[in-house]
């Protein structure tokens, strides 16, 4: 087995289609046992990457290293994979579908049918196990399919969009999902354009917009990028407010007198802010402060293309 430190290391990764290009001079490291995010709006160019680094399409330059190999293809049995496009076998048991993505990946018979059972049983499907795929509801087939593409008990598993189409209760199943795996050292890349779920789970994302990356890094790092945002209303001196540490700026709200938005300086603390405030007098009728989202993130570093994007 190859050692390797990053699961995936991307090297100025192109890809074009004609005049067209897809992804334009992506470089990126997944470190090893991380669960990594790649954000954008549809059409970024998100399944194109993905499916680079699987070497189901070829980069048109750049290379790319997987597992420590120099394609995909040389340790396709230890990734798992579920594709954007989703589809099952209809006429199969659903115990039988799981088992038999095992297989392909080299799983002996009688344990790939035990890890089927297992799985359905431990997400809630077990009622589910002799049932054929086609009783199954959309998001019930989708969790099968999870299921299928990790039976094998892959090192490294690319999940294409696989929130799409799922209720709110699945799609808390879906991350139930990916956090055992990770728990268990695998490495986890999963695309999507529904923000929340990568700021919940993600250790790293990857935002990628109009065929370029946009940002590469953690959580935190991505929220130090929005300056701290304060409203204050009741405000009846705004001059000894703009006078107070950690304001760089205010600006009177819309049609709300005495009422400003305040914008921080760079590692200001907007708690600090309130302190001041009543030390120096201010009263105030409302004080609102919220931590930055991805959302907000991707609204400051993408502008209008960030609209085409969800952020449920």
């Amino acid at each position: 087995m190859m050692d390797y430190t990053n699961a995936v290391e991307l090297h100025d990764i192109t890809k074009r289609y004609g005049d067209f290009t897809a992804v334009r001079d992506i470089n990126l490291a997944v470190p090893r046992g991380s669960i990594y995010g790649f954000l954008g709006p549809n059409g970024a160019g998100k399944t194109t990457t993905l499916r680079m680094i699987l070497d189901i399409i070829k980069p048109t330059s750049g290379s790319l290293s997987v597992l420590g190999a120099s394609s995909a293809m040389e340790v396709r049995q230890r990734i798992g994979y579920l594709p954007e496009e989703k589809g099952l076998y209809k006429k199969m048991k659903t115990w039988a579908v799981i088992a038999y993505f095992a297989r392909l990946k080299g799983v002996g018979a009688r344990e790939a049918k035990n890890r089927a059972y297992e799985l359905l049983e431990r997400y809630g499907l077990k009622e589910f196990s002799d049932k054929k795929v086609e009783t199954l509801s959309k998001g019930m087939g989708q969790k099968v399919q999870v299921l299928a593409s990790i039976a094998h008990q892959p090192e490294f598993v690319i999940l294409d969009e696989p929130f799409s189409g799922l209720d709110p209760s699945n799609q808390q199943v879906m991350e139930e999902v990916i956090s055992d795996l990770n728990k268990g050292g695998t490495t986890i890349v999963f695309s999507t354009h529904v923000m929340s779920h990568a700021e919940r789970i993600c250790d790293r994302i990857l935002l990628i917009a109009k065929a370029e990356m946009v940002f590469d890094g953690t959580i935190p790092q991505a929220k130090a990028l929005i300056p701290k945002m304060v409203n204050l209303s009741g405000v009846h001196d705004p001059a000894t407010l703009r006078s107070l540490p950690g304001v760089a700026s205010t600006e009177a709200a819309a049609g709300l007198p005495g009422s400003y938005d305040v914008c921080m300086t760079e590692n200001a603390d907007p708690q600090q802010l309130l302190r001041d405030c009543f030390r120096n007098d201010i009263e105030l009728t409302a004080f609102n402060y919220h931590e930055p989202t991805l959302h907000d993130v991707f609204l400051h570093l993408v502008g209008e293309d960030a609209k085409v994007a969800s952020f449920r």
